[in-house]
């Protein structure tokens, strides 16, 4: 009687149970859909600093930083200094949010090496032979005055000293923060500093690019850097339209594209202009 018992339940759960063949395909489509938007999250928070470990290591092989125009970093640190600002007015994605912290600590780490590198090139080329002692001083002295808080426009981004670069990050910042509580409710506001960070952030060739055009050479750029540049953008855009993010930031996606691009035909036109040269 308790096997024909336990017969009986066990065919009734059959019954009621999902099919063997719909269970599992379902439970495969739900876990690829996750591993896809974890990927993609992923890739948004992270892909964004990759591009710059090739630059950061032939800066620090060489001991050089003329290559790279640390304007890019400041075009970063106040876009997304600025998209943090916005989201505390418009929430959007947190991996957008979070991509944004990494990239100031990215940045702050490449304008540390880049300013360590300067300083020492200076320094190893203060002339040294007696007779130019004086103007060694005079030079050395003109050196350690290139800070923030001189206040000099002539020298802005163009200090000796990390802490400046810091001290002016932190002015900037809190001075940001208190506008954007004030104006907290501010919808025109809020929309405007949201458009300044997606812009200031496709305007981030811009700089290297000029850079480029003034030496007519891209020696010293990582082309590494700029096709994961590249890469990334076309990801970063095709993310924004799928995520249904703000309209700001898939359209200065494609502007950062646009500009992407005109750098990688510099490569191609100062290669060729060199080896036509030297032929």
């Amino acid at each position: 009687m308790c096997l024909l018992d336990t017969l009986n339940r066990f065919i009734l759960n059959s019954i009621n149970r999902p099919s063997i063949q719909s269970l599992p395909m379902a439970e495969i489509n739900s876990i690829f859909a996750a591993a896809v938007r974890v990927i993609s999250q992923a890739l948004m928070i992270f892909g964004g600093v990759v591009p710059y470990i090739p630059q950061y290591l032939i800066i620090k092989s060489s001991q050089n930083a003329e290559g790279f125009s640390n304007y890019v970093c400041l075009t970063l640190l106040i876009a997304n200094i600025l998209r943090v600002e916005f989201w505390f007015g418009k929430h959007f994605e947190t991996p957008l949010l979070v991509q944004s912290i990494i990239m100031i600590l990215c940045m702050l780490v490449m304008l540390e090496l880049c300013v360590r590198v300067y300083s020492k090139s200076l320094c190893h080329h203060l002339p040294l032979n007696q007779q130019n002692i004086s103007s060694t001083k005079d030079l050395t002295l003109d050196i350690h005055e290139k800070k923030f808080t001189d206040f000099q426009m002539d020298y802005f981004w163009k200090w000796t000293a990390f802490t400046s670069y810091l001290q002016f990050l932190f002015a900037f910042s809190s001075v940001l923060s208190v506008i954007t509580w004030l104006f907290l409710t501010n919808t025109l506001y809020i929309e405007t500093i949201g458009f300044l960070a997606v812009f200031f952030e496709a305007l981030l060739g811009t700089p290297q690019f000029m850079r480029n055009f003034r030496l007519k050479s891209t020696e010293g750029m990582s082309v590494t850097m700029v096709l994961m540049w590249t890469s990334g953008d076309i990801f970063k855009t095709v993310y924004f339209i799928l995520r249904i993010a703000p309209t700001q930031f898939w359209l200065c996606g494609m502007l950062q594209i646009s500009i992407d691009i005109a750098i990688l035909f510099q490569v191609l036109y100062y290669s060729d202009k060199y080896r036509f040269r030297k032929r």
